[in-house]
């Protein structure tokens, strides 16, 4: 029972890291409770009434500046743009063609609004969707005083929900991510003990992916999190444990896979298992508490078992040298974490200039802004077609796959999860209508349901987020009185027509492909990982004193770009195997980059190498990034003539007579990013040459 309830709570902490999600949720749902218990006294209607309780869920679910004085003037400015759309909403709806004319356009300044960063992103959906909902609501020129009031009263309890009731608090956010942290370290150990137990399979393989993965995340939030409870020394401190541990985790889970293709007796295999098991068991859950599992007889035994094992090795030492690493690594990091100091207020000052991104030029942004103004307007002329009162579902439908969307790809995808959202949401909608049939108190609550769900899955998944959408207007449609089933299969053909409008105009109108947006994140990850490795080599010769961790969280980051952007060649819905298999290399070589960077970064110090040992090293780098320079001519000419070769190492060792462990484990880093490389090189078709071949006569 115990296990049971473990594993239990251990997801929960992992599926929202800090519980970010959770707040965010609660912060919408509290906020429109708050705006409709404002609004009831004055009487308003109740289309009325729903125009507050939208902008408290809007403002929540958009909002989301760093500071809380940037969020304060976003919630300024998100009345201003939300009174202004309101405005010309109503207006628009006494001349019939102005609407649909001013939609559109929407369309264009809430998708280019996007190079703005968060508070562009944010007006710019708040914009666009007090247009749609008063549209929706049927309002009418008269009401846009009391609308505007309904506006205030909405952005005001958001306000008050954000900055006195569910105040965010750095340290209780911190303490959640590091229990979701100790709870997806477990998870990813659990896929590990599922691959051993089953000799290794896909389904294993990909849990064992995706643990890893999620592990990541929650290592950038401690980073991100950890200076507003530490002071700089402290939290680069642990952002070394914690790498550290992410590295032991990755080579535990390299080290299963390895093992799994051995031929292991019953009794080894049996043994690992167990011992992976009696891990997890050591874990302490709550992070306060002192790192436990060092304190115990059988962590003692992991480091003893684990220092013996040579070159030699037994069946299944590999795993037991790997565990051992992996709880020391863990002892590290726990009390790495413990808080010793209150923050450096001076830390926070940011002495470096940023350089500022154009305002306005013709780049990936602004084409998807043109993209998406011809698709909104073929949705308008398919909508019309299909409704000629709810035309508008359709344009909501091209917004919704345009924003984040950078390829055409991506728009396809997009647009397939929000149709297959919609037609499983038709269902919950009906079902729930009918539930709740004639009482008002259940339909409000089950709408609040819907509203939570909506904002708690939206970053997780798009289909959910839209059956959450699709339901909560189903239920809207019975509060307002005008539930049929007609007019819900008008909501999906609308859908239909809107998804089938963005994809044709991502695909025809200035198309961005796929590959071309993934060969210029390929080329951000170089220049991440060129600047990595000059820093690296300034810093392992002792000339200068940098921090390349925050170097390797910079490459991680743009790696996780190239995810997102090569998602649709990956993804089941696209049919050709070759591309996915194409889009997973590229992926996996990028993946093994970062990770071995992050050794580097987790290992280097000052000075590491010196004389000799430094000079070799310099031409090492050297050479690492003269091919990195080949790699980048290549990508900014796909299919052209080859602008080079890349050179493989001669085997000459980067230091010789190293003692060092831990120098040693950089080096031998450094040599892993060098044939990860040439991996790279031979995805894109770039040739390798070996000095250490004979010449050919």
């Amino acid at each position: 029972m115990n296990h049971f309830r473990t594993a239990a709570l251990d997801r929960l902490a992992a599926a929202d890291p800090g519980l970010v999600r959770l707040r965010l949720a609660g912060s919408a749902v509290l906020g429109i409770i708050l705006a409709v218990a404002a609004l009831l006294p004055a009487h308003f209607p109740l289309t009325v009434m729903l125009v507050g309780a939208i902008a408290a869920m809007m403002t929540a679910f958009t909002v989301n500046d760093p500071a809380p004085g940037g969020q304060a003037v976003t919630l300024v400015l998100a009345f201003l743009t939300g009174a202004a759309s309101i405005t010309v909403a109503s207006l628009g709806s006494a001349l019939p063609p102005m609407d649909s004319i001013v939609f559109v356009l929407l369309i264009f300044v809430a998708v280019y609004a996007q190079r703005f960063g968060p508070r562009g992103t944010a007006l710019g959906s708040i914009g666009f969707f007090l247009f749609f909902f008063p549209m929706f609501l049927q309002a009418h020129l008269a009401q846009v005083p009391q609308l505007l009031i309904a506006l205030g009263v909405g952005v005001l309890a958001n306000a008050v929900v954000r900055f006195v009731l569910l105040r965010h608090n750095a340290e209780a956010e911190f303490l959640r991510v590091r229990r979701a942290f100790r709870a997806r370290l477990a998870a990813v150990v659990r896929a590990a003990e599922a691959h051993l137990a089953v000799g290794g399979s896909e389904r294993t393989r990909k849990q064992l992916r995706s643990a890893l993965a999620r592990l990541h995340e929650c290592v950038l939030l401690i980073e991100d999190a950890a200076p507003d409870v530490v002071d700089a020394r402290a939290a680069d401190r642990l952002r070394r444990r914690a790498i550290e541990v992410e590295l032991a985790l990755q080579w535990l889970a390299i080290t299963v896979q390895r093992t799994c293709s051995d031929e292991l007796t019953t009794d080894v295999r049996d043994d690992l298992i167990a011992r992976l098991a009696r891990f997890r068991a050591l874990m302490e859950r709550d992070p306060r508490e002192l790192p436990l599992i060092s304190q115990t007889g059988e962590y003692s035994r992991m480091l003893v078992e684990g220092s013996r094992i040579d070159e030699h090795a037994a069946p299944g030492d590999g795993v037991r040298k790997a565990l051992a690493e992996l709880a020391l690594a863990d002892d590290r990091a726990q009390r790495a974490a413990a808080p010793e100091s209150a923050p450096d207020p001076l830390e926070n000052e940011d002495n470096g200039e940023d350089e500022p991104a154009p305002k306005f030029a013709y780049d990936n942004q602004t084409r998807s802004a043109i993209q998406a103004v011809v698709g909104g307007g073929l949705a308008v002329l398919g909508g019309e077609l299909v409704s000629h009162q709810r035309w508008y579902w359709a344009v909501l439908t091209v917004f919704v796959v345009f924003i984040g969307a950078s390829s055409a790809g991506a728009t396809f995808v997009k647009g397939v999860r929000r149709l297959g959202g919609t037609l499983i949401g038709i269902v919950g909608g009906v079902l729930l209508a009918l539930l709740v049939a004639g009482s008002i108190p259940a339909t409000l609550a089950l709408i609040l349901v819907c509203v939570f769900g909506m904002v708690y899955t939206a970053r997780v998944s798009q289909v959910v987020m839209a059956f959450f959408i699709t339901s909560m207007l189903g239920l809207l449609y019975s509060l307002l009185g005008t539930f049929s089933f007609e007019v819900l299969w008008i909501r999906v053909a609308e859908t239909a027509v809107g998804a089938a409008a963005g994809i044709l105009a991502a695909v025809v109108i200035v198309p961005v492909r796929t590959r071309s947006v993934m060969l210029d994140d390929v080329s951000a990850v170089l220049d991440e990982l060129a600047e990595f490795l000059e820093r690296a080599r300034d810093l392992l010769a002792g000339e200068e004193n940098v921090n390349i961790i925050e170097l390797s969280r910079d490459l991680d980051r743009a790696v996780e770009q190239v995810r997102t952007t090569i998602e649709p060649l990956t993804h089941p819905v696209n049919l050709r195997s070759a591309r996915r298999d194409y889009g997973w290399h590229v992926l996996t070589t990028l993946e093994t980059i970062a990770f071995r960077a992050r050794h580097v970064a987790a290992r280097a110090q000052p000075g590491q190498l010196t004389g000799a040992s430094a000079d070799r090293l310099r031409q090492f780098t050297d050479r690492l990034l003269a091919n990195i320079d080949v790699l980048r001519k290549a990508l900014d000419a796909p299919g052209g003539p080859t602008p080079g070769t890349l050179v493989r190492d001669d085997g000459t060792p980067v230091a010789d007579r190293i003692e060092q462990a831990e120098t040693r484990a950089v080096l031998s880093s450094l040599s892993h990013l060098d044939e990860a490389l040439v991996s790279l090189g031979r995805v894109f078709d770039v040739q390798a040459t070996d000095p250490r071949a004979p010449a050919k006569k």
